[in-house]
């Protein structure tokens, strides 16, 4: 699980990143403008990203076990 939630991850930073640097925006054009699979695609991102948060938690736990 916290593979597939790393690359969600990474696939909506690179996603951001073209959108910030080149206005443009790869899953809109990949799956249509908020068609059903691109509303999907964003959604798994984003919880991809609340996931993601447990590793910053998970790292501290181990720093103060050690």
């Amino acid at each position: 699980m916290n593979v597939l939630a790393l690359i969600l991850v990474i696939v909506g930073a690179i996603n951001w990143g073209l959108i910030g640097l080149l206005d443009f925006d790869l899953v809109a054009t990949l799956f249509g403008q908020m068609s059903t699979f691109s509303r999907i695609v964003y959604a798994l991102v984003g919880l991809a990203g609340l996931w993601s948060i447990t590793f910053l938690f998970n790292e501290k736990r181990k720093r103060t076990l050690e």
